[in-house]
């Protein structure tokens, strides 16, 4: 690897500490440390919302919202997310027997399966905190099923003018921000006002507020009544940690996990306070069978023994929010349908033959997917080769072939590569039977798909109109989007999960492709086309664990080391207006700067206002922006779109983003834009650019790991800088620090679906 381009003087130094961290990754061991840490994150930070408490990907639960002729990235996001809260209560009302497993358990355990026992039977009633959606109308397929033009989003789901001043004089009354009226509003509906005077500590339910802030406000409220052993605030605590542990990628937390957390937030009594939860029915216990132990335990045999050996294999018993575990439960389910089923007869068993006869691991694709509904494909971007020949060649006899990728620049990629591909492979020949364009496949985002913005729409029975789906960047699906999949689509439809398993996992909860990939539940094709030139050989390394020196001719990667933070600012802000653009020929708007964190002397926002000064200076006429301003368009939590500001009137920030001209409304740009000359890694992921810059500055290296540092590095086309201020911190994370684990469920749930071995 070479050095920086050119030498240049170094700025005042400035070492103080940012606010770097994996919003997506957390043990489950100590949650509210992971909370309390700050967490890298994909959306600008919530009003209310203490930075340096809480700088997360922002995964909080999306308010519904009805589907309009024509949606957005946010709408249609939103349209997503209220398709599952309907699923989910279909969900509710099928579960009416109790839970079998778990008959013999002791202590706290039998404690927890007792409370559920007693609410499943009547003994006390079961109230919900989630507010049953209206079913929103099925969409029957287009007769032209192409990508809906952007509109301008609306406020989503806005609750009455009424209902939020009644809030807001609640909150007023406790001391509260009267600024959340709003987000309280919406969360606990019309008669929020109400609630909040009888249980203060739902305040909890809206994004941002901790504890502590809930707790001022309920004494406020309660007066004398106030006291740290309430079963409301017990109840809420759990909720809350729950919705924190979920930000950190959990779909549940093992009870002792959940119980050493509500400990240090002060909770007396945690095992009462986690009973009266399930008992309220606001959150649900699994007892999830562990695996036996690889050497059988001797012991000396015991007729006494014979009936109760076999019931005590050890359980591991999870708690876990409604809306995560019954989306798992769903998607194991769907999943197991794909696993099970034979594809539709399509085509020919000798077209499938003769598409299968191609070389490489390309062939071993389409063999996999002619005689399976589930397939799993992984590889760098090099590999996306394989899938857009997959959909080529179903599309060629007769299928109806999509691809759908995590954000609108990967699917405007994909699309490009199928259309470059199928140009090219077109014969000359007039008489052709090759599909025209036309009828080939295409690309759109999974959340315009779901939602109907984008893709074939839906047949009569609800389903999407589709024969063949591959879904990119498969490791982005947290598990309520992925259940969502696989409840669209048809009988004897075909599925494959195509992705990167080194990048960084979803920013929702669960890690569903990479339980899957553990599972050995279905057919799994590993790509062998490697990342070329001197970046991809890079990166090749750092998946496997090795820090490697390569060979960079072209200064296609340059190593750029810095002594503190505020020179790195300074190089970084060089390389970006003058180096890469001289030397390297990629002009800055074509370059992105990634860094660990927002907060710091050498985050995302330090890094953004030297770029926007250097770049594009002017005095933010709208909220801190100026036209011409790059930024980061979050339409929905956990997602992020690059966008440029082109204007600003009394209707809100008008952006320019890769689905077309979006305008943010004025109350909503605090919430959803960033400037986005600097970005994390997890808002970068899904997208590429020519030239990267990666800032590590020394106060960074505690947020360092593999999947962090191989999502960064890939991130660029042509060229890359690192901008190297950790010394032996790098290696270190790429060899000895994987990806913190996450706690689902899914495993447990598949185990049926896994063959079992000869």
């Amino acid at each position: 690897m070479s050095t920086d381009p050119e030498t240049t003087e170094t700025s005042p130094s400035e070492d103080t500490g940012t606010d770097a961290g994996e919003g997506a990754e957390g043990t489950g061991q100590d949650v509210t440390a992971e909370i309390e840490e700050g967490a890298e994150s994909t959306a600008p930070e919530s009003a209310g919302e203490d930075p340096a408490a809480q700088d997360t990907d922002g995964t909080g639960e999306a308010k519904a919202e009805a589907a309009a002729p024509e949606l957005s990235e946010a709408a249609a996001e939103l349209l997503a997310q209220k398709l599952e809260r309907e699923r989910i209560e279909r969900r509710k009302a099928e579960k009416a027997g109790p839970i079998v497993a778990g008959t013999k358990l002791s202590g706290t355990a039998a404690d927890l399966l007792a409370a559920v026992r007693a609410v499943e039977s009547g003994e006390k009633p079961v109230t919900t905190p989630f507010a049953k959606p209206e079913p929103t109308p099925r969409r029957s397929a287009a007769p032209e099923a192409v990508r809906r033009p952007q509109p301008v989003p609306a406020e989503p789901g806005a609750p009455a003018a009424e209902t939020v001043e009644s809030v807001r004089l609640v909150l007023a009354e406790g001391g509260a921000p009267e600024t959340l009226a709003a987000q309280v509003a919406a969360a606990l509906g019309e008669s929020g006002d109400d609630q909040l005077r009888e249980d203060p500590w739902q305040l909890l339910r809206v994004p941002g507020v901790r504890p502590e802030q809930a707790d001022g406000f309920a004494r406020a409220l309660l007066g004398a009544e106030c006291a740290p052993d309430d079963e409301r605030r017990g109840r809420a605590v759990v909720g809350w940690l729950l919705e924190q542990a979920a930000l950190a990628g959990h779909t549940a937390l093992e009870a002792s996990a959940l119980t050493a957390a509500l400990a240090k937030q002060g909770v007396p009594d945690p095992d009462a306070a986690t009973q009266s939860a399930i008992a309220e029915g606001e959150v649900l216990v699994f007892q999830d069978a562990l695996d036996e132990p690889a050497v059988p335990v001797q012991r000396t045999y015991d007729a006494s023994e014979e009936d109760t050996e076999a019931e005590e294999r050890p359980v591991r018993v999870l708690i876990g929010l409604e809306r995560y575990a019954l989306a798992e439960e769903s998607l194991a389910d769907g999943l197991a349908k794909l696993i099970n089923s034979v594809p539709k007869e399509d085509g020919s068993a000798a077209d499938w033959e003769q598409a299968g006869a191609a070389k490489g691991s390309t062939g071993e694709l389409i063999r996999a997917v002619a005689g399976h509904g589930l397939v799993l494909h992984t590889g760098g971007e090099a590999s996306l080769e394989e899938p857009a020949a997959l959909l080529r060649a179903a599309a060629g006899f007769g299928l109806r072939a999509w691809a759908a990728a995590h954000s609108p620049v990967g699917r405007d990629r994909f699309a490009a590569l199928l259309t470059r591909n199928t140009e090219s492979e077109r014969p000359s020949s007039a008489e052709s039977d090759s599909p025209a364009p036309d009828d080939g496949p295409r690309a759109a985002t999974v959340a315009g798909l779901l939602a109907g913005a984008e893709g074939p729409g839906r047949d009569a029975d609800g389903a999407l109109d589709l024969d063949l789906l591959v879904v990119l960047d498969a490791p982005q699906l947290d598990v309520e989007t992925a259940a969502l999949v696989s409840e669209s689509l048809p009988d004897g439809a075909r599925l494959v999960l195509a992705g990167d398993p080194a990048v960084l996992w979803s920013a929702g909860a669960g890690r569903v492709f990479a339980d899957l990939l553990a599972s050995k539940a279905c057919p799994q094709i590993v790509s062998r086309r490697p990342d070329l030139g001197p970046v991809g050989e890079l990166v090749s390394g750092i998946g496997i664990g090795e820090l490697n020196q390569v060979e960079a001719p072209g200064k296609e990667v340059v190593i750029v080391p810095v002594r503190d933070a505020g020179e790195a600012v300074h190089r970084t802000v060089q390389l970006v207006a003058d180096s890469v653009p001289r030397v390297i020929g990629v002009p800055a708007e074509q370059t992105v700067v990634i860094t660990p964190g927002h907060g710091g002397a050498a985050g995302t926002r330090a890094l953004n206002v030297a770029l926007k000064e250097r770049l594009n200076p002017g005095p933010g006429r709208f909220g801190g922006f100026d036209p011409g301003d790059r930024i980061a368009y979050s339409p929905a939590p956990g997602r992020t779109v690059p966008g440029r500001v082109v204007d600003a009137d009394a209707e809100g920030l008008h952006l320019a983003c890769a689905d077309g001209p979006v305008v943010v409304p004025k109350e909503r740009v605090e919430q959803s834009v960033r400037h986005g000359w600097a970005l994390t890694a997890h808002q970068a992921v899904g997208v590429r650019w020519p030239a990267v810059v990666v800032v590590l500055p020394g106060d960074a290296a505690q947020a360092l790991s593999r999947p962090w540092v191989y999502t960064a590095f890939s991130r660029a086309d042509r060229h890359l800088s690192v901008v190297h201020g950790v010394d032996q911190a790098l290696p270190r994370a790429v060899a000895e620090v994987p990806a913190k684990p996450r706690t689902t469920r899914l495993p447990v749930l598949l185990r049926p679906q896994v063959p079992a071995e000869v």
